[in-house]
């Protein structure tokens, strides 16, 4: 993008310079020997002014004809019935000369070399295409500013919209000056904003479907459970034969629950906590930094999570975040291994979450502050697709807490390798 920006533009530019610059150069040089020609008609006529009576050439106030003609010049005056009167030395060869009627069948003729002239026309020239090459450069840093310009906004959102697609439902509050680009952005955190909403309620959907089937089959079952000890053969039949198909309907929404997760983890795979969560924490120490905290890092090697890296990533960015929004002192990030999952823990000291809002802290829209509320939602419902779970362990210091499966020993086994490319 931005070397076919640099090259459009530049081609305008040069384009520009080839149409406007010829025909200046050659305007240029008429309009020298123009002006050339204008003066020595302004000096003919000063001297034609200056001879007051024609006649012999010793009238001719030769003093005040000289102070007229050009230093490199000569004046030839001819008049009938006289002498040639000639005034300064031989021009050479092709001189320039300009002719003026004068009294009575005479004339007057001033002339001078035409190198001089022409050296002015080069000279004039070479300005005007030197001014021209200066607008060819100063076009040329136009343009690489413009492109640069144009080109960072578009990779960056171009960038956004690559980490939308990969899950990465927050807003980005960094603008670029550009009213289009600036205007993708906005479209961009609505869309994010429509698609974090559109999953948790995907999510809330399915898990009170699930939750209203497994009710209503359990209580089906219970019932069948009783009809099958009835004493009469074939109704004892009927209910055994009908609690087969509930215990079949039952298992089928197991399966379909267990493909729809499976569905939402398809990215994942072995992860090391460490690789990814360092990659959050060099990401936000700026941040913290520029409020005048600090982050504290505290992740072993070995630790392998079945994840979506993406998804993983963003979840623990959007906790460290509402550290950074709503926390105060220093913001630790640490990881372990349990005896069944690993645990990512984030923490900071700052006054926690309030009592009456430890139940409703990862509902969407709840917040302590004036953001949208909808960070700590998307953490949760970016954890839980992955078969995770995030907690509030504790409200006051707050700490949050990912319970993430761990790789399985075939995950790791069968885990692809990266592609090589060769040299």
């Amino acid at each position: 993008m931005r070397r076919r920006i640099l090259q459009s533009t530049l081609l305008v530019v040069a384009i520009t310079a080839l149409v406007l610059g010829g025909p200046l150069a050659i305007t240029t040089w008429q309009l020298v020997e123009d002006l050339h020609r204008a003066f020595l008609t302004t000096r003919l006529e000063q001297i034609a002014h200056g001879l007051d009576t024609p006649g012999e050439p010793n009238k001719i106030d030769t003093t005040a004809i000289r102070l007229a003609v050009p230093p490199d010049g000569r004046l030839i005056v001819e008049q009938a019935g006289q002498p040639d009167f000639i005034i300064g030395r031989d021009v050479g060869a092709d001189p320039m000369s300009v002719r003026l009627p004068f009294g009575p069948g005479g004339t007057l003729t001033i002339e001078e070399p035409l190198s001089s002239m022409r050296t002015e026309q080069v000279q004039v020239t070479l300005v005007v295409l030197l001014l021209v090459v200066l607008s060819v450069a100063t076009g040329a840093v136009v343009a690489t500013v413009t492109a640069r310009r144009l080109a960072e906004p578009l990779r960056g959102v171009a960038d956004r919209a690559a980490r939308l697609g990969a899950g990465d439902f927050r807003s980005v509050k960094e603008r670029h000056g550009i009213p289009e680009l600036d205007r993708v952005s906005d479209v961009l955190d609505g869309s994010a904003i429509a698609l974090a909403e559109l999953v948790q309620r995907e999510r809330a959907l399915v898990g009170d479907v699930s939750h209203q089937l497994r009710s209503r089959l359990t209580a089906l079952q219970l019932r069948l459970d009783v009809l099958a000890s009835h004493p009469d053969p074939t109704a004892r039949e009927e209910a055994l034969a009908a609690l087969e198909q509930t215990e079949r309907l039952s298992g089928v929404l197991d399966e379909l629950l267990e493909a729809a997760r499976a569905a939402r983890a398809a990215g994942a795979e072995p992860q090391d906590l460490k690789e990814g969560l360092t990659v959050v924490a060099d990401e936000w120490r700026p941040a913290l930094r520029a409020a005048g905290r600090t982050l504290k890092f505290r992740v072993p090697d070995g630790l392998l999570a079945r994840v979506t890296p993406a998804r993983i990533r963003e979840a623990v960015g959007a906790l460290v975040d509402n550290a950074l929004q709503h926390g105060a002192g220093t913001v630790t990030l640490s990881a372990r291994a349990t005896e069944n999952s690993l645990v990512i823990e984030v923490a900071d000291i700052g006054p926690g979450v309030p009592e009456e809002l430890v139940p409703h802290v990862f509902d969407r829209g709840v917040s302590v502050g004036s953001s949208t509320g909808l960070g700590l939602a998307l953490a949760r419902a970016l954890v839980e697709a992955d078969g995770g779970r995030l907690e509030l362990s504790r409200a006051r210091p707050p700490v949050f807490t990912i319970f993430l499966p761990a790789a399985r020993a075939d995950d790791v086994v069968t885990a692809p390798r990266p592609a090589t490319i060769p040299r």
